[in-house]
C-alpha cells in the first residue's frame, strides 16, 4: 500500500503541468540600486535631465512564465529633482507637474511579453497629473542571483516616453515630450 501511494503521488507529480509561480521581489529604493529618470528637451539646444529621488515599488518574475509577471511603482512627484532648486520648484508648480495638486503618480501593469532574449514589453496603466493612460515600457532583464547579504536579487533596466498632452501637462519649452529611463534592482521576498 504504502509503494501504490508513493508510486501514485510521483506519476500525479510527473503528469501535473509546472505550476511555478512567480517570484516576488520589493524594489530596492533603501540601498539606492533603483533609480527613476526622466529627461527633457531644453529649447531644442539640449537636455534637461533628473530624477525621482522618492518611489517605492514590487514586481513579480518568474522567468519561465514571463506572462505571469507584475509591475507596480509608487512615485513621490514632489521628489522631483533635476539638480537646480530653482528650475526643480518651477517644474513642480501649476504650470507643470502641480505636485501640491497632484503628488503622487503610479504606474500598475496589466500585461507583460517576453520579447525573446531578456526583452521585455511592459504594458500598464500610468497615473500622472490627475490622468491615467496606457503606457508601454521596453524592459531588458539584467541578471538575477544571490546577494552578499543572504538574499536574491533580479535587475531590469526600461525605457518610454511619455506625451505631455497625454497627461495635461503644458509643454516644457519646445519639448512635448519627457524620456524616462528606470534601472529596477528587486530584493526577493
Amino acid at each position: 500500500m504504502k509503494k501504490s501511494l508513493i508510486a501514485l503521488s510521483l506519476l500525479g507529480a510527473a503528469l501535473t503541468p509546472n505550476l511555478a509561480t512567480a517570484a516576488d521581489y520589493v524594489i530596492d529604493t533603501q540601498g539606492a540600486h533603483a533609480s527613476i529618470n526622466w529627461k527633457i528637451q531644453h529649447l531644442g539646444y539640449s537636455w534637461i535631465k533628473g530624477r525621482f529621488n522618492t518611489f517605492d515599488g514590487n514586481f513579480s518574475y518568474d522567468p519561465d512564465n514571463v506572462a505571469a509577471s507584475k509591475v507596480n511603482v509608487n512615485i513621490d512627484t514632489t521628489s522631483l529633482d533635476s539638480n537646480h532648486a530653482e528650475r526643480d520648484k518651477h517644474i513642480r508648480s501649476n504650470d507643470f507637474l502641480d505636485v501640491k495638486k497632484f503628488g503622487k503618480a503610479n504606474f500598475t501593469s496589466t500585461k507583460v511579453v517576453d520579447k525573446g532574449n531578456g526583452n521585455l514589453e511592459i504594458q500598464g496603466n500610468l497615473t500622472l497629473h490627475g490622468q491615467t493612460k496606457p503606457l508601454t515600457i521596453d524592459a531588458q532583464f539584467v541578471g538575477a542571483g544571490d546577494d552578499p547579504w543572504g538574499g536574491y536579487r533580479a535587475g531590469f533596466v526600461g525605457t518610454t516616453r511619455i506625451e505631455l498632452a497625454d497627461f495635461e501637462i503644458p509643454v516644457m519649452g519646445d519639448s512635448s515630450y519627457a524620456d524616462l529611463e528606470l534601472h529596477v534592482e528587486g530584493v526577493k521576498q
